[in-house]
């Protein structure tokens, strides 16, 4: 399996706090819980990832976080 993208960012302290809480919600990693969000709006803006690229799944992570909550 071909490694993950890694990647700095930086983040307004408020919007981490909001991020935190809400993957905290979620019972994911603030890191799994970006990465659901920007697969959420890649989705929504009609640019899904492509199949078959390393590390495309609808479960994000590999050590017990949630999988993705089906759209409304």
């Amino acid at each position: 399996m071909a490694e993950r993208k890694k990647l700095l960012l930086r983040l307004d302290p408020q919007v981490y706090d909001a991020v935190a809480k809400w993957a905290a919600d979620d019972l994911r990693s603030v890191n799994a819980q970006i990465e659901f969000v920007l697969r959420l709006a890649l989705r929504q803006a009609g640019r899904p990832p492509r199949p078959g690229v390393a590390g495309d799944s609808d479960t994000v992570g590999d050590s017990g976080d949630a999988a993705e909550a089906p759209e409304e």
